[in-house]
């Protein structure tokens, strides 16, 4: 009953100036939603469905019924959607060949003595790939998650039996690892790249590769480092050591013997993807990418269309982002979001030069809380943010800009729909709910503060 007291709680208040009452109407429905997803009464895609069911019949958006019906399916036909599917189609893969238990059974020999070593070792492919892969659902989503989706399973950890034992801290320590490293570069992500385009034709400020790399310097380099032993204490493993398991290791290695025939072809596909997510971004969109190495995977069979079919967890995350995509895509639609924006900067009018600027950035962080997509984020808020910041007087908007960027990616710890890279790790089955939700506040703030604190500093120090 929650999420129906909720959402109607807001329904019946008179819409605010400035919003429609089907816009206000719509926030209900939305808001409703995520208490929704946060309460979990039914599955999470059945609570999308029945949001945009509710939106479209009653045509919150969308002024003729097609319209409305268009706007419903707009995002099963999201690119990012698809790729995160492609993502679970490369992790069955390696799983059905045996690269994957390959893969992970060759880190463990190496760096399984003891959970944090595995911690840092899964933060640190993130960062090797980190400034090559503009997409970090393609790098985190296609390419670390499927190998380390191995690993638990060596410790005899699994969604339904000892999650906590191993495999739980190592899926969130590759989630978390993603909001750093995707700020860490400008072409860690395409939402970074967007955002300096809109800076660039906002204010005219322009902000290059190099400078965007030492401007977050010091925020990347203090929480990269301290992440994997953070999550170690706050969300520990039940498993902390294992000596004799990197010995095992090395012996199911050997009893693997050579690399067979279908686990070339995956690894030739995994390269192949990664090469062209890295230098063809701009004749090649990184979902266009998937989905040549997904169709690669059934010509060579190495990937069966039944064993796809019969993958629930891929299809499950495909309703149930496809459907958050829509509805976060609506609040902008309806105007919500722009509304937000204009009372959120208005109510800071007042506020001195000295607590502006992080009250912007963290109102701006938060504020993802609405979105399923860090580029529909940059999209809706960026603009406002920086028009209304470059108006005030004394405000230097430099500084402004660079901070706001970093949150964009650093805010993708937030939600299990953050980024594209979140429903993948949610979908794992091996952080339960609560744990996500609870999990996402903590880092989030912890992130928000180390920027607040330490990066908005160091830019007013260093920037024009």
């Amino acid at each position: 009953m929650i999420p129906l007291i909720l959402g109607l709680a807001i329904w019946i208040v008179p819409a605010p100036a400035g919003l429609t009452p089907s816009a206000w109407a719509y926030f209900a429905v939305f808001v409703a939603v995520i208490a929704g997803l946060i309460t979990e009464p039914l599955p999470g895609p059945v609570i999308g469905v029945l949001g945009i069911t509710v939106a479209a019949a009653l045509r919150f958006v969308g002024a003729s019924p097609d319209e409305s019906l268009r706007w419903a399916l707009s995002g099963f036909s999201h690119p990012t959607v698809w790729l995160i599917f492609v993502a679970f189609m490369f992790g069955l893969g390696y799983e059905r060949t045996g690269l994957g238990r390959r893969i992970a059974l060759g880190l463990v020999r190496r760096l399984g003595r003891t959970t944090l070593g595995l911690g840092y070792a899964v933060a640190l492919a993130d960062f090797a790939l980190a400034p090559f892969t503009p997409s970090n659902t393609a790098r985190s989503g296609g390419m670390i998650f499927p190998i380390i989706r191995s690993i638990p399973g060596l410790y005899d950890s699994s969604p339904d039996k000892g999650r906590r034992r191993i495999g739980a801290y190592l899926m969130w320590t590759a989630f978390a690892a993603t909001g750093i490293t995707s700020s860490m570069f400008l072409t860690a992500n395409a939402a970074n790249l967007f955002a300096v385009s809109l800076i660039r034709d906002t204010t005219g400020t322009r902000i290059g590769w190099s400078e965007w790399a030492v401007g977050f310097f010091p925020v990347g380099l203090v929480l990269f480092l301290a992440l994997p032993a953070l999550a170690y204490v706050i969300y520990p493993p039940s498993l902390k050591a294992s000596p004799d398991v990197p010995e095992w290791a090395r012996g199911q290695l050997a009893a693997l013997g050579t690399i067979t025939r279908s686990e070339l072809i995956m690894a030739a596909v995994t390269v192949l993807a990664l090469g062209l997510w890295i230098f063809a971004g701009a004749c090649l969109n990184a979902t266009t990418v998937g989905f040549i190495a997904l169709a690669l995977m059934f010509l060579t069979k190495v990937l069966m269309w039944h064993e796809a079919l019969a993958y629930k967890d891929a299809w499950n995350v495909l309703a149930w982002f496809g459907t958050l995509v829509t509805l976060a895509d609506g609040l902008n639609r309806v105007g919500f979001v722009s509304w937000f924006a204009d009372r959120a900067v208005a109510a800071l009018s007042g506020v001195s030069i000295t607590m502006m600027l992080p009250l912007f950035v963290g109102l701006f962080f938060v504020a993802h809380y609405f979105f399923a997509s860090l580029t529909a984020h940059a999209t809706a808020l960026l603009p406002a943010f920086l028009i209304a910041g470059a108006a005030i007087p004394g405000m230097r908007v430099r500084p402004l800009a660079l901070a706001l960027c970093y949150a964009v990616g650093l805010m993708g710890v937030l939600t299990p729909y953050a980024t594209g890279p979140a429903p993948i790790y949610f979908g794992s089955g091996y952080i339960s709910r609560k744990e996500f939700w609870t999990l996402g506040l903590v880092f989030g703030l912890l992130y928000l503060f180390v920027l607040l604190a330490l990066g908005l500093p160091y830019l007013l120090a260093t920037s024009g």
